[in-house]
């Protein structure tokens, strides 16, 4: 099954999986609501989103998310645009339309969709990025069960090269990378000129996640991680 499509908001009524109506954890030194955008580009084993993943389109559409919004105006400092890849979709009209509330906006993106991105960004629409690092090229394909390796790789350079915030992180399950693809990674934003904080999120056990994963049991060795970076667990 091709999981690359892009979609354009105006022929997809109900885009939205759903709306987490507050949050302080997901948007630094914001407080926040998450737009969950159906759909995505890969089927990361670790992935407990998997409802939202698989799903073909949401139940909310543009327009009531922004009725919501506008309910929180005054509330809210700020919207996270998560998924699923909320990237996946031509987000330009959308966030305009957030913008005009006076919101600030996070995107949490695979990076995959470099043109929508690129375009966000030559809009400046938005303000903060959260980028996932899954894995290094070796191993891109077995964790995310996708090929777009030089689309990641072209989106981590674009960010660099930009003024706006952002930040990289790798979701860690020790049974799928180990300390020396850790390392890689790091040497490799080292590389690139990536100066911020690079964060690792350890996996989250759940009842459900699309590769059936359980507790790690293999022992993952923090002190063997290069210091070429700060690291900031989560």
């Amino acid at each position: 099954m091709n999981t690359d499509k892009e979609f354009s908001l105006k022929n997809n009524h109900s885009p939205i999986y759903d709306i987490t109506k507050f949050t302080h954890l997901d948007y630094p030194d914001h407080l926040a609501a998450i737009i969950w955008f159906a759909g995505c580009n890969m089927r990361c084993d670790y992935c407990y989103n998997k409802e939202i993943v698989f799903a073909k389109s949401g139940s909310i559409s543009q327009e009531d998310a922004l009725d919501f919004l506008r309910s929180r105006v005054s509330l809210l400092d700020g919207v996270v645009l998560s998924g699923g890849e909320a990237t996946a979709y031509d987000l330009t009209e959308f966030i305009r339309a957030i913008k005009e509330l006076r919101f600030e906006v996070k995107l949490d993106t695979n990076g995959t969709h470099f043109n929508n991105l690129e375009k966000l960004l030559s809009n400046k629409l938005l303000d903060y990025v959260a980028l996932d690092y899954k894995a290094p090229k070796e191993k891109f394909l077995a964790i995310t069960h996708n090929t777009r390796f030089e689309d990641f790789s072209k989106s981590l350079d674009l960010l660099i090269a930009s003024n706006i915030e952002f930040e990289v992180r790798t979701t860690l399950h020790s049974d799928l990378l180990t300390p020396t693809d850790i390392n890689m990674i790091i040497k490799d934003l080292k590389k690139r000129g990536y100066t911020k904080t690079y964060y690792i999120q350890e996996f989250l056990v759940t009842e459900t996640n699309i590769g059936n994963l359980k507790k790690p049991t293999s022992n993952f060795i923090k002190k063997n991680l290069d210091n070429l970076l700060e690291i900031v667990w989560r």
